[in-house]
């Protein structure tokens, strides 16, 4: 059976293209020309498209079954994982509360003109209005 190896691909087109000014949308488009490229393979001395490089036999399993195809499936996790700028925000989002649970002295904040439950930082009451003070 042959897989196409992605990862091996994408490691050489990005290793000899820039991304300076290129949009998500184009990148994959020139991503997709440089794999439909003719180059002349080295094995035989014909010109082949670039993405059949890329392509490796992978053998059955002794059973005469092929091995599952998630094996093959590139391990992309769908998770969120903040970075850049926002990586910042989210880790003192996730600080505070568990700082807050930690600490069991601290003091809940009533509104000064309904008595209703509203945050430390809070300026305004969420049920009236009232600007606190």
């Amino acid at each position: 059976m042959k897989i196409f190896n992605g990862r091996l691909a994408t490691e050489d087109y990005m290793s000899t293209h820039s991304l300076t000014f290129s949009t998500p949308e184009m990148t994959l488009k020139k991503f997709a020309l440089w794999l439909g490229e003719q180059i002349t393979d080295s094995k035989t001395d014909t010109p082949t498209p670039r993405l059949l490089i890329y392509l490796v036999e992978k053998s059955e399993s002794k059973t005469g079954m092929s091995f599952p195809p998630s094996r093959y499936l590139p391990d992309v996790d769908e998770t969120f994982k903040p970075t850049g700028a926002i990586a910042d925000f989210y880790s003192t989002q996730h600080e505070n509360p568990s700082n807050t649970k930690q600490s069991g002295d601290i003091e809940k904040k009533y509104c000064i003109n309904c008595g209703g439950t509203i945050k430390n930082s809070s300026k305004f009451c969420n049920k009236c209005g009232y600007v606190q003070e």
